[in-house]
């Protein structure tokens, strides 16, 4: 399993929750509830395995443990984990998808910036 640094996380959304966005944040965020609406931060973002997005999502590392019907962007790694299910694009500069994750979508590699 690959870990991600989510040392920066500074918002939560409980299980209890059920929110609707969209929600922009400077640091990280991890969901254990429900979020109806875009999800975009600078920070990681992890959605715990109960934890449901219905809208895209982007920040600098991603986790998926729960259910994301919205497209990822992440300018760092993006990991679905074994019991994910994910129905949308994924934008990304690493990813690892773990036995068992579900995933409907397309893959895009990140492309590096260059000036010339």
């Amino acid at each position: 399993m690959s870990n991600i640094n989510f040392q920066n996380v500074h918002t939560m959304i409980g299980a209890d929750a059920k929110v609707k966005g969209p929600i922009y944040l400077k640091e990280g965020i991890i969901v254990y509830g429900c979020v109806e609406g875009d999800i975009e931060t600078d920070g990681p973002v992890r959605i715990a395995q109960n934890g449901i997005v219905d809208g895209n999502i982007k920040g600098s590392d991603i986790r998926v443990g729960g259910v994301v019907n919205g497209n990822i962007k992440s300018n760092g790694q993006v990991v679905l984990g074994k019991k994910c299910e994910l129905n949308g694009d994924i934008t990304y500069r690493k990813l690892l998808i773990e036995d068992g994750a579900k995933f409907e979508g397309k893959c895009d590699i990140l492309e590096e910036l260059t000036d010339n």
